[in-house]
């Protein structure tokens, strides 16, 4: 019946429909604030499991004769984690595009809480044994599940309410929840230190129950998408979504996959793994490396906001060109300047690896790839495309530690590099959706808008809502 967002290079500009407002929806900054505290709370959840698995999962649940073995092992289920998340992510790409974006919301984030709390209840090694990893395992798998049907939903509900021309810093608040979960974890594990034995890591898990709580009142306040709304009402949602993204738009799977391992691989390394180096090299107590992590994050909250802005401003690929071109650069420097030992030196460290690079790579994923893909397969497209690269970003602490093992802090420089490198040709394949062709394309349509003898004619309901990758020049 009419089309769902300013086209990407279409002579048909009057036809964009009127009920999608120049400057978004009314509860747009609404759907922000409730999209954003969900990531937050999932992040908790999530990243709170990466840092345990750095600091105590090695001697809690495995056993504690080899401690390299155990940090293997610890990484390992952590990894797992990562590698169910595409699971996670077909499902609620599924039920999001077939059943509506605010269902899979609220049922992730439940799912997640309930999997955080018990993490919180496990018993450990000397208690129960080996059945101590195998439960540790069953419960990563949920959250694993949990967490990768949560972000397409976030996402793509933050960004079929956006202004049109904002989409980016609107996405970018959503995004921005992850720092907020990242800093959160942080400071429940540091203020749990005092408490000593396995009451350090049980107490931050167990205070997710809380915070389930409060994201689940506030998700349910949360209005569905319209874009989701008018193709239910038009009868035009997809009969199998992930069929029809694999078939017609695998390209941009494939690209976007590659563009999130640098953002999510990256910090598997320069802050995971990282987390676990200095620990076991003695450069720094944990204090001062959760006091690094808690800064950075910090930082990366007004970050990620304002890198997802500057999309908005000179468009999606220099940014993640800057991004990745950086990534590529601080491999080797990352590792020396941590390598010095000075307090000061690793929280620099942190700040850059986290707040400039991660964060803004990060801060651009939302707005360009939820563009890459037409309206009614958009969650399954960009979910799948998102998740598949935590695979490779779950298994890299893994690898990360045995690279160390066999060649020093240089292999997992090289492979901080490396992942870089990839983003890098990613990105430079990767069309622009957001381009000064793309932006004065939606100044004339807003000019005609608003002119009161321009009067929109609506497109047809059998009518593209958005070209992909190949009907487009790249």
């Amino acid at each position: 019946m009419t089309e769902r967002h300013p086209p990407v290079r279409d002579p048909h500009l009057e036809e964009v429909a009127s009920w999608h407002p120049i400057e978004g929806t009314p509860t747009k900054k609404k759907v922000a604030v409730g999209c954003s505290v969900g990531a937050t709370i999932e992040t908790y959840d999530f990243i709170g499991f990466g840092i345990a698995a750095a600091l105590y999962f090695n001697t809690a649940f495995f056993p504690a004769e080899d401690p390299l073995s155990g940090t293997l092992l610890s990484f390992a289920t952590l990894g797992i984690g990562f590698a169910v998340r595409p699971l996670g992510g077909i499902i609620g790409g599924y039920l999001g595009d077939r059943v509506g974006r605010k269902p899979v919301l609220v049922g992730s984030l439940l799912l997640m809480g309930i999997a955080t709390v018990l993490i919180g209840a496990l018993p450990t090694y000397e208690q129960v044994g080996i059945w101590a990893g195998i439960l540790l395992v069953v419960v990563r798998v949920v959250q694993g599940l949990a967490f990768g049907a949560e972000w397409g939903g976030a996402i793509l509900m933050c960004f079929e309410h956006a202004p049109w021309r904002k989409k980016g810093l609107y996405t970018g608040i959503t995004q921005a929840g992850f720092p907020v979960g990242l800093l959160l974890a942080n400071l429940a594990f540091l203020a749990s230190v005092p408490l000593g034995g396995s009451w350090a890591w049980r107490v931050p898990f167990l205070l997710s129950a809380v915070l389930i709580v409060v994201g689940i009142v506030i998700r349910l306040k949360v209005e569905e998408s319209p874009e989701f709304e008018e193709l239910k009402e038009e009868g035009e949602l997809s009969k199998n979504p992930l069929l029809e993204v694999l078939r017609d738009d695998w390209r941009n799977i494939l690209r976007a996959f590659c563009l999130r391992i640098t953002e999510t691989a990256g910090y598997a390394v320069s802050v995971t793994f990282m987390l676990s180096y200095i620990a076991s090299e003695e450069l720094a107590d944990r204090p001062v490396t959760l006091t690094a992590t808690m800064i950075a994050a910090g930082i990366g909250i007004v970050a990620t906001t304002c890198w997802g802005a500057l999309t908005d401003r000179i468009g999606r690929r220099p940014v993640y060109l800057l991004g990745t071109a950086l990534h590529l650069l601080w491999g080797i420097p990352l590792f020396l300047v941590v390598n010095t030992g000075a307090a000061v030196a690793i929280v620099v460290a942190f700040v850059v690896s986290y707040a400039v690079l991660q964060n803004m790579l990060a801060g651009v994923q939302g707005a360009w790839f939820s563009e890459l893909f037409a309206t009614k397969t958009r969650t399954t497209g960009a979910s799948l495309a998102y998740q598949l690269s935590a695979v490779v970003s779950g298994f890299t602490p893994l690898i990360t530690t045995a690279l160390y093992a066999g060649y020093g802090w240089i292999g997992p420089a090289l492979l901080f590099s490396g992942y870089g490198l990839l983003g890098l040709v990613a990105a430079l394949l990767t069309r622009e959706t957001w381009g000064p062709a793309e932006r004065e394309e939606v100044a004339a349509l807003e000019r005609s808008l608003r002119t009161p003898s321009a009067v929109p004619t609506p497109r047809s309901a059998t009518s593209e809502r958005r070209p992909t990758a190949d009907s487009t020049t790249d």
